[in-house]
C-alpha cells in the first residue's frame, strides 16, 4: 500500500514547478525584521558566553561539564542562525550576513563561505537526489557488502542516535571544509575563512588552557564542538530521513518539487524548543524557499499545507520516534524505493542474485566516500 501511495504521489508532484509551490506562500512570510534577527543573535550570543564563563569559573569538574554541554547547545543555535543568514533570509546586505554569520560559525569551527558554497548549491539544489546530494545518502545492500569492514562499521555507527555526530564530522566538516580548496575566485575566500577559523581555534584554546588547564579546555572547546556536531547531524537526518520518504539515484525519477516538498519533513517540538532552534525542524517551507526567515516558517508551513498538505510529512518529536527512524532507515533499495534494515540485506542480495540483477546493481552503485564542498 505504501509503495502504491508513494508512486501516486510522485507522479502527481513531478510536473509541479517550484514556482507553483512558492506561489502558495503569502508575501508577508518574506518580510525581514532586523530587530527580530538581532534579538535572536543577541540571545544566542549571551547564552553561549554565559555557558563558556561557566566552564571557566565553575569550581567542580562536573559543573564545568554541564556548562560545556550547554555551550554546545548554544553553538548549535548560533549555527542555525548563521545558516539563515547564509541563505540571505535575514538581511538584504550580503556583507552584514557574512560578517555576523562568520562570527556565529566560529565556535563550531565551521567556515561560513565554505559551508554555504556546498549547502546552498548542492543540498538545496538537489535534495535527496543521491547521485549529487550525498548528505545522509543511504547505501544499498550491494554497496554495504562490497565496502571494507571499517567503512561498514562507521556507516553503522553513523546510523545510530548515539553516534550520528560522526556523519557530520567525517562527511561534511573534514572533507567539505578542512580539505576542500575550491577553484578560481572562491579559493582565496575559502583560504581566508580557514585562516580566520584557525586563529580563533588556537587563540581560544590557548586562553581556555591558561584560565583553567586541560579540563577547562576540554569543556570549553572540545565538548561544545562534539555536542554541536550531534545536534546538526541529528537535525539534518530528521530533515530528510523517514520510512515514508524516498531517495533517488536517477534524476529522471526526481524533480525539484519532489525534492523540496515531498522529501523534507516537519518535526514539531515544544514551543520553547522551536524558539531555541529557530524553527529549523519546520523544514519543508525552508526547502521550498530558503529566503523565508526562520521566524516566518510556521506561517509559511500553514500556507503550504492549505494546498499541498497531502504531500507533506509531519511528525511529533519523541525519542522513541527518532529511535524508530534510525532502526527502520538503514539501507535503501533505490529501484523499489523502500528502506531496509541491516539484517534484511542478505535476503535482498539473495533475491537480486536469483533474479540476475545483482551485477547490474553493483556496477551502477555510486562510489562510497565521494566528497566535495560542505553541505548539511
Amino acid at each position: 500500500m505504501l509503495q502504491k501511495s508513494l508512486h501516486k504521489d510522485l507522479a502527481q508532484l513531478r510536473p509541479v514547478r517550484l514556482q507553483e509551490l512558492r506561489a502558495a506562500i503569502r508575501p508577508e512570510r518574506y518580510q525581514q525584521s532586523i530587530a527580530r534577527a538581532l534579538f535572536a543573535y543577541a540571545f544566542d550570543a549571551l547564552l553561549y558566553l554565559a555557558a563558556i564563563a561557566g566552564t571557566f569559573l565553575a569550581p567542580y569538574w562536573w559543573l564545568k561539564l554541564l556548562f560545556g554541554l550547554l555551550a554546545g547547545s548554544a553553538v548549535a543555535f548560533m549555527f542555525v542562525w548563521a545558516h539563515d543568514a547564509a541563505h540571505g533570509a535575514l538581511f538584504r546586505s550580503q556583507r552584514l550576513s557574512r560578517w555576523l554569520g562568520t562570527i556565529f560559525m566560529l565556535p563550531s569551527f565551521n567556515m561560513y563561505r565554505l559551508w554555504a558554497f556546498g549547502h546552498n548549491r548542492v543540498h538545496h539544489g538537489f535534495t535527496s537526489l543521491s547521485s549529487v546530494d550525498w548528505i545522509w545518502r543511504p547505501w544499498t545492500p550491494a554497496e554495504y557488502r562490497k565496502s571494507s569492514w571499517l567503512r561498514r562499521l562507521v556507516y553503522r555507527l553513523e546510523r545510530t542516535p548515539y553516534a550520528c555526530a560522526l556523519h557530520y564530522i567525517l562527511r561534511v566538516w573534514w572533507p567539505g571544509m578542512l580539505r576542500f580548496r575550491g577553484e578560481g575566485k572562491n579559493r582565496a575566500a575559502f583560504r581566508n575563512d580557514k585562516l580566520i577559523t584557525l586563529v580563533f581555534f588556537v587563540g581560544f584554546s590557548a586562553f581556555a588552557w591558561w584560565i583553567g588547564g586541560i579540563w577547562t579546555w576540554v569543556t570549553a572547546v572540545v565538548v561544545p564542538f562534539l555536542v554541536f556536531n550531534y545536534y546538526i547531524a541529528l537535525f539534518v537526518f530528521l530533515h530528510h530521513t523517514h520510512p515514508d520518504l524516498p531517495f533517488f539515484a536517477d534524476k529522471e525519477d526526481w524533480s525539484p518539487a519532489v525534492g523540496q516538498l515531498y522529501c523534507s519533513t516537519i518535526v514539531r517540538c515544544s514551543r520553547i524548543s522551536e524558539m531555541l532552534i529557530h524553527n529549523i525542524l519546520i523544514h519543508t517551507p525552508h526547502h521550498v524557499d530558503a529566503r523565508i526567515p526562520f521566524y516566518h516558517l510556521k506561517g509559511a508551513y500553514a500556507d503550504l499545507r492549505e494546498q499541498y498538505g497531502q504531500y507533506i510529512h509531519e511528525m511529533r518529536f519523541s525519542f522513541l520516534g527518532v529511535w524508530r527512524i534510525f532502526r527502520e532507515c538503514q539501507l535503501y533499495d533505490y529501484e523499489q524505493h523502500r528502506w531496509l534494515r541491516f539484517r534484511q540485506s542478505r535476503s535482498w542480495l539473495a533475491a537480486q542474485e536469483q533474479n540476475g540483477l545483482l551485477t547490474r546493481v553493483m556496477d551502477a552503485a555510486p562510489v562510497v566516500g565521494r566528497h566535495g564542498a560542505a553541505q548539511g
